[in-house]
C-alpha cells in the first residue's frame, strides 16, 4: 500500500473491483488527495529544518517515477532541508507544477532566497518544463524575488502558465526584478521559436504601488498571452492604472481582471474603460472598492452597451457612484446575455435610488444577476471634486527611504499573518439564490421560480470541488418526501448542478467525494472542512443522484464502502441511511 504521504495515481476506478480493492481505495482516500503524477504534503505542518527531517520526502520524491506536480504548501522548510529536497528533484524532469504557497511560515527573511535558490536551481539542472509556480503566502519580500530571478529567466520557465505571487511582500522593488526577468524569458523563449505563454498572473497585496505597477505593465505589454490578472490590494493610483490599461490592450485573450481595492478614480477608470473597448473575451471584471466614481462608472457603461459580449460578472462595489450613474450602468447590461452578477453595493445611491435601481433591472428581466445593496452609503451630500483628488494622489508618493520601511513593516505583518486569505471576496451571489443557499428552506426554493435550476446551476463554479459539494447538501436539506412540489423543485436542481459538473472533463470527481463524505461526517479532513448535521434529505438526494444517467459508474463503489461503515453522523437518519445502502449495494453488484 502507498505510503499516506503520497498522492495515489489513479487514472480511473474499475467499476469491477473486488472488495477487498475498494476497502483499500476508502483508505487510502481518508488519509490523502487523490491525483495524477502528484506528490502532497500539503498542509501537514511539517518543521523540516535538515536533510534528516527530510529523508521520507526525499525518498519519495526519488522513487515518484513521472513526478508532474509537488505540494508543499502549509510546510515551513529550512535551507538545508530545501538544498536536499532540490537534490532530489535534478532528475525529475516531468516536473511542471510547483505548489509552494506557505512554505517560509516563522522562517528568517535570510533563510528564504538561499532556499528558493537551491529550489530552482535544481529545476534548471532537471531540465523541467514548468506550468505553475505557486509561491503565495510566503512574505518574502523583494530578496524573496531575487531568489526565484534565475528560475524566471531560465529555460524552465519558457513554458510557465501561471504564475501566482499573492501576499508576498514583494515591494516597488520586487516587481520591478519580476518585471524585468519576466521580460527576458519572453524574450528568449521566442528567440527560440516558443514564446513565453503566460496565462494567469496573481500578485494581490504586494505592495507594488504606481512604480511597480508599471514596470510589470510593460511586460505584461510584452508578453501579450495573459488571460487572467489578479492584483489587488496593491496601492496603486491612476498612474499606475492607466499603465496597467495599456498592458491590458495588447491581451486579447484576457478573461479575467481583478483589480479590487486599489484607486482608480475618474481618470483610471475612463482609461480602463478605453481600454476594454479593445477586448472581446473578458467575462469577469472586478473593480470594486477602486473609487471609479460616476464618471468612471458612465465610461465603463459606455464600453459595456456595444463591447464585452462575454461578460458574466461586473463589480463597481463601493466606488462613489451615484444613482444616475448606477442606472446607466444597468441599462448598459440588457443585452448581456450571460452575465451572472452585478455588484453595485457600498454606493451613493439612496434609499429612492436604491428602489430605482431594482425597478429597472426588474423591467428588463435581470433583477436575479443584481447583487446586495445592504451597503448603500445613501446619497452624497455634495458633489466632490474629482481634480482635487487627482491631484491628491499624485501627492501621496512617497520618498525611497519611506517606502522601504513601510514595506518591511508590511513584511513582518505578513509573516505573522501569513495564512490569511488575502485576496478580497469574489461579488455576492444575486440575491434570491444567494438567500436560499445561505439559509435554504422549502419556500425560498418555490419562490426562485421555473428558472430555480438555471440560476442555482450559474452558482456552482466547477473548479470548486468543494463548494460544490455544499451546494448539492444546501439544495437537499430542504427535500420533502410528502411534499410532491418541493420534491420535484430540489430533485430538478440536484440533477442540473450534477449534471453540469459531472459533464466537464476537468471537474475533480474524487475530491468531490471527499469532500462530500468529509460534510456527511462520514471523513475525517485535513482542511478543516466541517460536517453539517445530517438529515434524511441528504440521503434521499445522494441516493436520487447515484441512480441516474449522468453519475458515473466509478464513483458508486467508493461511496458503498463508507456507507458500509458504521457512523455516528447517520444515526438520526436510520431509514433513508438504509435505503441509499441498500441502492449503493445494489448498483455496485449490477456494475
Amino acid at each position: 500500500m502507498l505510503s499516506s504521504s503520497v498522492c495515489v495515481y489513479m487514472s480511473s476506478v474499475d467499476v469491477r473491483m473486488a472488495s477487498d480493492d475498494v476497502t483499500q481505495l476508502a483508505d487510502s482516500l481518508a488519509k490523502t488527495q487523490v491525483n495524477e503524477g502528484e506528490l502532497s504534503y500539503k498542509g501537514r505542518g511539517l518543521k523540516l529544518d535538515n536533510a534528516q527531517s527530510v529523508n521520507e520526502m526525499v525518498k519519495d520524491i526519488e522513487e515518484f517515477d513521472g513526478l508532474r506536480a509537488l505540494r508543499l504548501e502549509g510546510n515551513t522548510v529550512g535551507v538545508e532541508a530545501a538544498q536536499t529536497i532540490a537534490k532530489a528533484l535534478e532528475t525529475k524532469s516531468d516536473l511542471q507544477c510547483c505548489y509552494w504557497s506557505d512554505m517560509f511560515t516563522g522562517r528568517l527573511r535570510a533563510e528564504i532566497p538561499p532556499a528558493l535558490v537551491s529550489l530552482g536551481d535544481a529545476i534548471v539542472m532537471a531540465g523541467a518544463r514548468l506550468k505553475v509556480l505557486d509561491l503565495s503566502d510566503n512574505a518574502f519580500g523583494p530578496d524573496g524575488v531575487k531568489g526565484i530571478e534565475l528560475l524566471l529567466k531560465s529555460s524552465a520557465c519558457h513554458s510557465l502558465q501561471e504564475l501566482r505571487l499573492n501576499n508576498c511582500g514583494m515591494g516597488i522593488g520586487g516587481g520591478k526584478i519580476l518585471a524585468a526577468a519576466l521580460t527576458v524569458c519572453y524574450k528568449e523563449s521566442s528567440a527560440l521559436g516558443s514564446p513565453l505563454k503566460l496565462k494567469v498572473f496573481i500578485a494581490g497585496r504586494n505592495r507594488l504601488e504606481n512604480d511597480g505597477a508599471t514596470a510589470l505593465a510593460q511586460a505584461f505589454q510584452v508578453i501579450g498571452s495573459l488571460e487572467e490578472v489578479h492584483m489587488p490590494q496593491n496601492g496603486i493610483n491612476y498612474p499606475g492604472v492607466t499603465a496597467l490599461a495599456t498592458a491590458m490592450q495588447h491581451n486579447p485573450q484576457l478573461r479575467v481582471l481583478n483589480l479590487n481595492d486599489n484607486t482608480f478614480t475618474k481618470k483610471g477608470a475612463i482609461a480602463m474603460a478605453k481600454a476594454l473597448q479593445h477586448l472581446r473575451n473578458v467575462q469577469v471584471i472586478n473593480f470594486g472598492d477602486c473609487l471609479v466614481r460616476s464618471e468612471g462608472a458612465i465610461a465603463i457603461a459606455e464600453t459595456l452597451r456595444n463591447g464585452l459580449p462575454l461578460l458574466k460578472k461586473l463589480n463597481l462595489s463601493f466606488g462613489e457612484v451615484t444613482e444616475e450613474a448606477a442606472l446607466t450602468v444597468a441599462t448598459s447590461v440588457q443585452h448581456k446575455d450571460q452575465l451572472e452578477k452585478l455588484d453595485l453595493n457600498g454606493n451613493c445611491l439612496g434609499d429612492e435610488g436604491c428602489e430605482n435601481l431594482r425597478e429597472l433591472m426588474e423591467g428588463i428581466n435581470m433583477s436575479h444577476v443584481l447583487g446586495s445593496l445592504s451597503d448603500d452609503e445613501g446619497e452624497p451630500e455634495d458633489d466632490e471634486d474629482d481634480d482635487d483628488d487627482e491631484d491628491h494622489d499624485d501627492g501621496e508618493e512617497e520618498d525611497d527611504e519611506d517606502v522601504e520601511e513601510e514595506e518591511e513593516e508590511e513584511e513582518e505583518e505578513q509573516h505573522n499573518d501569513s495564512n490569511q486569505f488575502s485576496t478580497p471576496p469574489s461579488a455576492p451571489r444575486p440575491p434570491d439564490v444567494s438567500s436560499f443557499l445561505s439559509f435554504p428552506s422549502p419556500d425560498k426554493l418555490l419562490r426562485l421560480g421555473e428558472k430555480r435550476s438555471s440560476l442555482i446551476q450559474q452558482q456552482v463554479d466547477v473548479m470548486d470541488v468543494h463548494r460544490t459539494a455544499e451546494v448539492f447538501l444546501q439544495i437537499s436539506s430542504v427535500y420533502k418526501e410528502d411534499n410532491t412540489e418541493v420534491k420535484s423543485a430540489v430533485l430538478e436542481s440536484i440533477d442540473a448542478v450534477m449534471s453540469k459538473v459531472f459533464s466537464t472533463p476537468s471537474f475533480q470527481w474524487l475530491s468531490f467525494v471527499s469532500s462530500l463524505l468529509v460534510m456527511l461526517g462520514l471523513l475525517k479532513s485535513e482542511d478543516k472542512l466541517k460536517p453539517v448535521k445530517v438529515v434524511p434529505g441528504h440521503l434521499q438526494c445522494l441516493e436520487h443522484a447515484v441512480k441516474q444517467s449522468y453519475f458515473p459508474k466509478e464513483h458508486i463503489a467508493v461511496l458503498n464502502a463508507f456507507m458500509a461503515r458504521q457512523n455516528k453522523s447517520l444515526e438520526s437518519c436510520n431509514g433513508a441511511r438504509d435505503r441509499l445502502k441498500s441502492t449503493l449495494q445494489k448498483l455496485t453488484t449490477e456494475s
